[in-house]
């Protein structure tokens, strides 16, 4: 009984055969069939190796939501070097609830040159290249925040060069933990000592000759420290223009119209009308000033897991000059804000199970097209060779009869001669 059963199961699972195999004795070859499986064959081979690449890379997906993190606290990571020696300038942050944060709670004063050696021109010519690429290309982002803590640090490298020059600069460099809400970060003249009203910089006891706040951001950053990531001021050079060679100088007046920007044009009308000496003080000096919106950026790849903050910026620079009615406060101002909304960047990688649907997709799909195709083209070929053929055959001319009727059929057999 149970070998009747076997039986049983075994044919009905061969009539459920759907892939029934054909003797060998019936397939007939063709040199157009095996051209075309070859051509199939090639194709699956570069279809499947494309698909095997993009199964091995990943990508990054963003997702939004409301940031509900307001108690605790902002950092920010800083190293910028201005051009004045570093007992004639102050930094600190003042934000909308009055507090302020000194920069000894976590700042460093480095006396240092300000002219970069040759190796760190070339690191800062690089870095200004990938920035102007990551303007126009945004998706580099992507590939940045999947080389975090793969490749080298983006800092400034030290000096190859022991120069013998005096420092000229000073470097302010560290971090500082700031309540999250808006607030204002400034270098300026003078220490800050506390006020009751705010805050006050001693810039007295410093001569307005002494006043250059040409400086370059080497790195401005927001929450955790990532290495590999650029943020948008990484690199950003700004050199304050000598006004007062300008002005001793009459024929460069055009050319320094030509280098001031828009938010300068009022400023360079003055100096080209003719006006007398005393409206053009030589306390005249200049105010950058940074505004950048913080958005808080959670960061999760398959080799990190990171609290960082991206942010974008707007820049624009002045002239303070009193006389002109340009008021102000010579420095560096960076005003940031904190955005409402919190991004999640998640580095995404296509599962195994999907590699393989889209695999068997490919190879089902190409046997089923190129089968179709070639069958078609057969019968197309079978159509007109089968009309020429046909169009080959001439009329035989016809046999009259006594009776008057014609034969048109040719004779079995021609007539021997004896």
């Amino acid at each position: 009984m149970r070998r009747l059963n076997r039986k049983k199961t075994l044919s009905l699972v061969k009539e459920l055969d759907a892939f029934p195999k054909v003797p060998e004795s019936y397939v007939e070859t063709s040199a157009s069939g095996g051209t075309v499986s070859l051509i199939a064959f090639t194709t699956m081979a570069l279809l499947t190796i494309m698909e095997f690449s993009v199964y091995q890379d990943t990508w990054m997906k963003y997702e939004y939501e409301v940031d509900k993190d307001f108690s605790s606290k902002l950092r920010i990571n800083i190293d910028i070097t201005v051009a004045m020696k570093c007992q004639y300038v102050g930094a600190d942050v003042l934000d909308l609830a009055e507090t302020m944060v000194a920069s000894a709670d976590g700042l460093v004063y480095e006396p240092t040159v300000f002219d970069l050696s040759p190796q760190q021109k070339e690191w800062q010519r690089m870095l200004q290249l990938i920035q102007s690429r990551l303007q126009e290309e945004h998706s580099l982002q992507d590939v940045i925040f999947k080389s975090a803590f793969k490749s080298t640090s983006t800092a400034l490298p030290p000096r190859e060069d022991d120069s013998s020059q005096s420092p000229n600069a000073c470097r302010i460099h560290g971090h500082l933990y700031v309540n999250k809400v808006a607030g204002n970060f400034h270098i300026t003249v003078g220490k800050a000592i506390p006020h009751p009203r705010g805050h006050a910089h001693l810039a007295a006891l410093v001569n307005h000759e002494s006043y250059n706040f040409s400086h370059r951001i080497d790195h401005l950053s927001f929450g955790e420290l990532v290495p590999a990531i650029i943020n948008p001021l990484d690199g950003t050079e700004k050199i304050a223009i000598d006004h007062r060679f300008l002005l001793c100088c009459p024929g460069w007046s055009a050319v320094a119209q030509s280098w001031l920007t828009a938010a300068l044009t009022s400023w360079a009308h003055m100096i080209l009308l003719p006006q007398p000496p005393e409206q053009l003080g030589p306390t005249d000096n200049q105010m950058f000033q940074y505004f950048i919106t913080v958005v808080p950026t959670k960061l999760h790849t398959y080799k990190i897991s990171a609290d960082t903050h991206q942010f974008s910026v707007t820049e624009r620079e002045r002239i303070i000059n009193h006389a002109a009615g340009s008021h102000g406060v010579s420095g560096i101002f960076m005003k940031y804000d904190l955005s409402s909304l919190m991004v999640t960047v998640t580095e995404e990688h296509m599962p195994f199970w999907q590699f393989f649907v889209r695999l068997c997709g490919i190879v089902g799909g190409i046997f089923s097209t190129t089968g179709m195709l070639h069958g078609i083209g057969k019968f197309i070929v079978e159509i007109i060779c089968c009309r020429f053929r046909l169009g080959s055959y001439k009329p035989v001319n016809s046999v009259p009869f006594e009776d008057g009727h014609t034969d048109n059929h040719l004779p079995l057999l021609e007539n021997n001669t004896h």
